[in-house]
């Protein structure tokens, strides 16, 4: 039995078999299912094909609902990948006294409880004058906002909660790999007289790439899977003309709230493709697909 396990030609697998039981089991196992209950009506437990899809098509809350986490999406990718790559850059110059401090603050967020997050920040976001976000404005001579009850300004509290919490998370993405760049390089770029953009520009940005394909592709699965967050934020899954609702909370609504577990299930599974979809097109733009062809 030692022999066996010690094979070259069976180790391999043996190494690779609890992840290989765990995508069967906990990824390939419940999407399968998934699927198969999306041509059924669970509640009455029949067979119905493809109407649950055909129902997506014209379901005008669903169609929100993913325009919604389109939106937040694109918004996150705007702010959470420029701006930490540029702290992060700040960060690993010989400018900045105390990185390590200034590390600790900006991660600081990522740990706190999105529960706890989305209560402080929609009593920020409150419509009574003593709210922090009414405060504010009233410095510059505006009148109080209901922020969580309009659609511009409630994608604004969803995306300032989406900056105070994960900006710290990608600045330690892109620290790493600043970090993993060779010193030697800035140094012969310097000695060249190339200056601060000029080393960014042509080093830095270039050389942490892969970096940025992996904060941009997790980036665009927790953009279309936000939904605690706006779920705290409003206090629940019903925000005012669904103005919050996101895909995933969609899928709450469907197959949690309204039992229509089926119909849930076409849901996830359209979630699932946009996800991917979306993701091979970022891969293939960034040419990840081509280095690893080559």
């Amino acid at each position: 039995m030692k022999k066996f396990f010690y094979s070259q030609k069976i180790a391999p697998y043996v190494f690779i078999l609890p992840f290989a039981v765990t995508f069967l089991l906990f990824w390939i196992g419940p999407i399968a299912n998934g699927a198969l209950l999306s041509f059924q009506d669970v509640l009455k437990d029949q067979w119905v094909g493809f109407k649950n899809y055909q129902r997506l098509l014209t379901d005008k809350i669903f169609l929100k609902a993913v325009w919604n986490s389109l939106k937040y999406m694109f918004g996150t990718l705007v702010l959470l990948i420029p701006f930490p790559m540029l702290f992060a850059s700040l960060l690993n110059s010989k400018l900045m006294k105390k990185p390590g401090f200034f590390k600790s603050i900006y991660f600081l967020p990522a740990l706190t409880s999105v529960v706890v997050a989305g209560t402080i920040f929609r009593l920020m976001f409150g419509e009574l004058e003593s709210s922090l976000a009414n405060r504010v404005i009233s410095l510059f001579g505006l009148a109080p906002v209901k922020w969580l009850k309009g659609a511009g300004t409630g994608y604004f509290a969803l995306l300032v909660l989406a900056c105070w919490r994960w900006t710290g998370v990608n600045i330690l993405y892109f620290l790493a790999g600043l970090q993993s760049i060779p010193k030697e390089l800035y140094e012969s770029a310097a000695i060249d007289g190339a200056g601060k953009w000029k080393l960014f520009t042509k080093i830095s940005f270039p050389l942490v790439k892969p970096t940025t394909v992996y904060v941009l592709t997790i980036s665009i699965y927790a953009g279309l899977s936000m939904f605690l967050e706006s779920y705290m934020l409003w206090r629940g899954n019903n925000s005012p003309n669904n103005i919050g609702l996101t895909i995933v909370g969609y899928l709450y609504r469907q197959g949690i709230e309204k039992r229509a577990m089926g119909y849930a299930c076409a849901v996830g599974l359209v979630l699932l493709a946009v996800v991917m979809i979306i993701n091979l097109i970022q891969l293939k733009v960034t040419g990840t697909f081509d280095k690893e062809a080559k």
